[in-house]
């Protein structure tokens, strides 16, 4: 087996699994709702403002009704099966034994779960093609925002594969890569409970405030890299669940 018949393999299994429409439904449903509801505010209240500008960095970016927190409330369900339904099933035996290096198989899963999330995303783009039609868009900031919710989601993919490598109860991969990916978006949400200097400390950890300036418009080399830096780490850690199991001779 190849990087690429893998690759299908676990693209097909998303397409053959009632999962993947249910998670496409609701991500769909959820953010037409907020684009509706938002597009809607933004038209009633928001004389004298960009609205346009306001109202693709609140659709893209405002918590709680915007894409990003619908991606971090469905992500976890599309990685959790990823490596914990192998080692469920048995099947990571069988998996381990073809001719495959580790780095392949987490290259194959991540790619699959990575064009799931473009199909995702891509789902969203008739909003501003929507709009676009209305009126002329501001696109560079708006490409920096569909930028910005790439890196989320391949961020989101790589803590999900790491967990879903540490266990094989899908239910609980798809809780603790939540409750991990929600706390690394929230870490500068309330900024009385922190000094000053620990804020500056940990605005440079969270993965909000890093993705809030692309939405913005803005596309900072530092944001990029702590992103690659983010996806990098995962990745090496799901590597090393993976070779864990040949040192303990499973």
């Amino acid at each position: 087996m190849s990087f690429l018949a893998l690759f299908r393999k676990e693209l097909r299994s998303y397409f053959v699994s009632p999962l993947f429409y249910v998670v496409a439904a609701v991500f769909s449903c959820l953010c037409g709702f907020f684009f509706y509801t938002r597009l809607i505010f933004f038209v009633e209240y928001g004389f004298g403002v960009n609205i346009l500008g306001n109202f693709w960095l609140a659709f893209l970016a405002g918590a709680p009704y915007s894409i990003s927190m619908v991606l971090l409330l469905v992500m976890p369900l599309l990685t959790m099966r990823l490596l914990a339904e192998e080692k469920k099933l048995g099947t990571i035996e069988l998996l381990l034994t073809y001719p495959l290096r580790d780095r392949t198989i987490l290259a194959a899963k991540y790619t699959a779960c990575a064009s799931i999330l473009l199909v995702l995303l891509a789902g969203t783009l008739v909003y501003p093609a929507y709009l676009s039609v209305l009126q002329p868009l501001p696109w560079a900031p708006l490409l920096s925002g569909y930028l910005g919710l790439l890196f989320l989601g391949l961020s989101f993919i790589a803590c999900g594969l790491f967990i879903s490598a540490l266990t094989e109860n899908q239910v609980v991969a798809a809780i603790a890569t939540l409750g991990i990916l929600l706390l690394c978006f929230v870490l500068t949400w309330n900024e009385a409970a922190t000094s000053p200097p620990v804020l500056r400390v940990l605005a440079q950890m969270s993965m909000f405030d890093h993705f809030e300036t692309l939405a913005r418009g803005v596309i900072d080399a530092r944001d990029i890299l702590y992103f690659v830096f983010f996806i990098s780490f995962f990745n090496f850690l799901t590597l090393r669940a993976l070779e864990s199991r040949t040192w303990r001779g499973r």
